[in-house]
């Protein structure tokens, strides 16, 4: 790649990683300077823009389905939220059906929400 496609493509990467994290239930409207911070950072690793959604699709399920009564989690601050899933998804891969599959439950479960 050339040095002069690298900013733009790190453009892209950054604005659609935020963009699918703010897009997420219980997350803040505006990117802070850490998550943009953060996304660069996942950039420069490499790190495939579809796991890092995967991961966000994962912890969003696994915040959905608790148990009806244990008590309310508090809103997602920041991006750094989702690193521990995005560690253990990228040492061990997730098939991408299943990922598919929670994101189709997880968008049914939240449009029906009152």
């Amino acid at each position: 790649m050339s040095a002069r496609l690298a900013p733009a493509a790190e453009e892209r990467y950054v604005s659609g990683l935020l963009r699918s994290y703010l897009d997420l239930p219980d997350t803040p409207a505006r990117a802070r300077t850490a998550d943009r911070v953060l996304a660069r950072s996942l950039f420069a690793q490499a790190v495939p823009l579809d796991l890092v959604r995967a991961a966000f699709v994962l912890a969003c399920a696994r915040r959905a389905c608790r148990p009806k009564d244990a008590p309310p989690l508090g809103s997602v601050r920041s991006l750094y939220y989702f690193m521990p899933v995005l560690e253990e998804l990228r040492l061990a891969p997730p098939d991408p059906g299943y990922i598919r599959y929670l994101g189709v439950r997880l968008a049914s479960a939240t449009s029906n929400r009152p």
